[in-house]
C-alpha cells in the first residue's frame, strides 16, 4: 500500500533506484538540493498512488473509505510490486497467516479425500505438504474449485503469484513439482500483507515402483513406501504458533511427527527492563539519589550520559516491542518485565504467559536499590523466579523485523549465539572521561585478559541477547568484586562490567558455550537529521531481522521526535499485541501495591 507520507513505499521510487546505476544516484544528490529531490520523490509517490487506484478499480474494489473497513473481507492491496486480493483479518500476524494456509489446504485435501502427508525438515521456513504425483489431476482440480470460491494464489518459485481459479495458472505449472499456495491476509489498517511468504508449499511426491519419491531433499526422509502408515498429528508441529494457541490436526508419516536434531526442544523466555519517566515516584527517588552524586566526574560525580534524561525516556516502545514478539516470534515461552515498581497503563498483566517482575524480587542485596543503572539490573537477571535457563534480554527499543527463529538466536543443543558490531571498544585504559558505555567495554576486555589471556576489541549489536541462566550465575561467582560493584552502582559508573550485553558473550564463547551469530540489524539514531528516512525505507521494506531506534541526547524538540517515532511504531507493528488492554480500559497511569514503590532505574 502506498501512502503519500512515505516515498520509500512507492514501486516508482524503487523502480528508479533498481535503475539507476548508485554512482549515478549519488551524483545526483550532490548536485541537486535535498528539498528538491524530496519533492520529487513524492511526485513519483503521488503517481503511483493514482496508479493503485486505477488498478483497484479494474480489479473490482473500491477506493471509497468503506473499502478500509475493517468489516471489509476481501480488499486490493499491493504486495511485492502488484495489486493482489487480500482477505481481512484483524489481529493478522505472520504466525497465523503461515498457519492458516496450512489449515486450509489441509482441508481442501481431506475434504477431497485426496492422501496428503505434512513434511518437515525442508530448508524453507514454509510449512509443506505433500501429494502422490498420481493425484495431481485430483488435487489441482479441488484447489481450482477452492480459490474460486476463497480467492489465493499459486506460484512455482518465480516469485510470480498467479490466480488459483484459472485453468491456465494450473496448465502452465504443470511442469513443477513444489508449488507455492496462498490465501492472502491483511490486517484491518492494509499496512500489513502476508502473501506467498508466508503461504504453504505442495510437493508432488513421485511413484517409483512400491515407494514415493520427494521432489526436493529434506533433512528426514525422500523416500517413503507407499502404503506408509498415516497418523494424525498437530498442525502446530508443522506451522508454529503460540502455545495458547491450538489450530487442529493433519495426517502426516511418522517418521515426520518425532523430534529432530535440528529441534529447539527447550523453552526460550524474553526479559524486558522497562522503565516510566514520567512517574513521580520514581522521578523524585532518582532525583535525591542524583543530589547525593556531586562533584565533577574524576570526584565520583557523573558523566553527562550516565543519567541524562534520554536514557530513561519511555515514548511506548515497548508496546510496540511486544507487538512485534506477537507478529513474528510465536516460539517465545514466557515474558517477563523487570520494573521500578510499576506497570505500564495499557499492559494486560494477566495474560498467560506475562509477569511484572519488581527490582525487589530479584535485588541479592536489597542495599542497592533503588538503582536507576541498567548494568546493575541486568546483573540480577538470572534471579528471576522461573526463568528458563535459555532466554533472550531485550530493551524496550529493540524489535523483530520479520519472522524469526530459534536457531537465530540459540543452536538446538544449547549454545548461545551473539552479535558482534564494527565498533570497537577504544584503547587504553579506563578514564572518568570515557563515555559509560566505552568504559564498561574496557571493562570487560580486562576481564576476559584476565581470565582467559585474550584480547577483545568488538561491541555488540543492540539486538535480542541470548543468555543463559548457568553462565549469568557463573559469572557472579568468577568475578565477584565486579559484579558486587556494578550491582551497587545507583548510576552508570566507570567501575560498570555489561554483564548481560558483553561479558556473558565473551565467557561463554571462552567456555564453548556460545558461537558468533549473524543477524540481518540496522540501528537508527532518531536524533539523525537522516532519521525519517531511514524509517520509512525500514517501514516500506522491513527486510531486516531486528531493529533498534535509540538516541542518546536529549532533542531540541522533543514532541517532534515523540511524533514521529510513534507515527513509526504505528505503521510497522499496527496489529495490537494480547499483551495490551482494549484500549477503553487503559488508564493514564498505573502502579502496583505500596509494598513494591522505592525501587527504580
Amino acid at each position: 500500500m502506498v501512502s503519500l507520507n512515505n516515498p520509500e513505499a512507492s514501486a516508482l521510487v524503487s523502480t528508479y533506484r533498481s535503475l539507476v546505476p548508485v554512482g549515478a544516484r549519488r551524483r545526483i544528490v550532490r548536485r541537486v538540493p535535498r528539498p528538491l529531490r524530496n519533492a520529487a520523490m513524492r511526485t513519483l509517490a503521488s503517481a503511483d498512488s493514482l496508479r493503485t487506484a486505477v488498478v483497484t478499480r479494474a480489479l473490482g474494489g473500491s477506493t471509497s473509505s468503506a473499502r478500509h473497513s475493517p468489516d471489509a473481507f476481501q480488499r486490493i492491496v499491493r504486495h511485492g510490486g502488484k495489486h493482489v486480493r487480500a482477505t481481512v483479518v484483524g489481529g493478522a500476524t505472520e504466525w497465523a497467516a503461515r498457519a492458516r494456509n496450512l489449515h486450509i489446504l489441509v482441508a481442501v485435501l481431506e475434504e477431497a479425500e485426496i492422501n496428503y502427508f505434512c513434511v518437515r525438515g525442508t530448508s524453507r521456513a514454509v510449512p509443506c505438504v505433500a501429494v502422490p504425483a498420481d493425484q495431481r489431476e485430483d488435487a489441482e482440480e479441488i484447489l481450482q474449485i477452492a480459490f474460486g470460491r476463497n480467492p489465493g494464489y499459486v506460484s512455482d518459485g518465480s516469485g510470480e503469484q498467479r490466480d488459483g481459479a484459472s485453468a491456465k495458472t494450473w496448465r502452465r505449472m504443470r511442469s513443477t513439482q513444489v508449488l507455492r499456495v496462498a490465501w492472502n491476509v491483511c490486517d484491518p489498517t492494509g499496512r500489513l500483507v502476508f502473501g506467498q511468504d508466508s503461504g504453504c508449499d505442495l510437493e508432488f511426491w513421485a511413484r517409483e515402483g512400491h515407494e514415493l519419491v520427494a521432489p526436493r531433499p529434506n533433512s528426514v526422509m525422500t523416500h517413503a513406501p507407499v502404503r506408509t502408515e498415516r497418523r494424525r498429528m498437530e498442525q502446530k508441529l508443522f506451522s508454529p504458533v503460540p502455545s495458547l494457541y491450538h489450530t487442529g490436526h493433519a495426517r502426516s508419516l511418522p517418521e515426520f511427527g518425532v523430534p529432530l536434531p535440528d529441534d529447539h526442544l527447550f523453552p526460550i523466555d524474553v526479559v524486558y527492563t522497562w522503565v516510566d519517566d514520567s512517574d513521580p515516584v520514581w522521578k523524585a527517588s532518582k532525583d535525591a539519589a542524583q543530589r547525593v552524586l556531586t562533584g565533577e566526574p574524576g570526584d565520583g560525580g557523573l558523566h553527562e550520559q550516565a543519567a541524562n534524561d534520554a536514557r530513561y525516556t519511555s515514548r511506548d516502545e515497548l508496546r510496540y516491542s511486544l507487538r512485534s514478539i506477537h507478529q513474528y516470534a510465536p516460539w517465545v515461552h514466557n515474558i517477563y518485565l523487570v520494573t521500578a515498581g510499576q506497570v505500564p497503563s495499557w499492559l494486560n498483566a494477566e495474560y498467560p504467559g506475562l509477569r511484572v517482575v519488581d527490582h525487589r524480587e530479584i535485588f541479592a542485596d536489597p542495599a542497592a536499590l533503588p538503582t536507576f543503572n541498567s548494568h546493575a539490573i541486568e546483573s540480577q537477571l538470572h534471579r528471576i523466579q522461573g526463568l528458563s535457563e535459555h532466554f533472550l534480554y531485550l530493551n524496550d527499543d529493540v524489535f523483530f523485523g520479520r519472522p524469526v527463529r530459534p536457531g537465530q538466536f540459540f543452536h538446538p543443543n544449547g549454545l548461545t549465539k551473539f552479535f558482534m558490531s564494527k565498533a570497537l571498544i577504544p584503547a587504553g585504559q579506563v578514564s572518568h572521561q570515557d563515555l559509560p558505555v566505552n568504559a564498561a567495554g574496557k571493562n570487560s576486555r580486562g576481564l576476559i585478559a584476565q581470565q582467559f589471556g585474550t584480547f577483545i576489541a568488538q561491541k555488540m549489536k543492540h539486538t535480542p541477547h541470548a543468555l543463559r541462566r548457568e553462565v549469568l550465575q557463573e559469572i557472579e561467582y568468577t568475578y565477584p568484586h565486579e559484579h558486587f560493584r556494578t550491582q551497587h552502582s545507583k548510576f552508570r559508573s566507570p567501575q560498570d562490567v555489561p554483564i548481560a550485553s558483553s561479558l556473558h558473550h565473551y565467557h561463554a564463547y571462552h567456555t564453548a558455550r556460545a558461537t558468533v551469530g549473524d543477524l540481518r540489524y540496522v540501528y537508527i539514531d532518531i536524533g539523525d537529521i537522516k532519521a525519517q528516512q531511514r524509517l520509512n525505507r525500514l517501514v516500506a521494506r522491513r527486510d531486516f531481522d531486528t531493529f533498534c531506534i535509540n538516541d542518546t541526547v536529549v532533542p531540541a524538540d522533543r514532541d517532534a521526535q515523540e511524533r514521529m517515532v510513534r507515527a513509526f511504531l504505528e505503521a510497522y507493528f499496527p496489529v495490537p499485541s494480547p499483551y495490551e488492554l482494549p484500549v477503553d480500559r487503559e488508564t493514564r497511569y498505573r502502579r502496583p501495591p505500596a509494598e513494591f514503590e522505592g525501587s527504580g532505574r
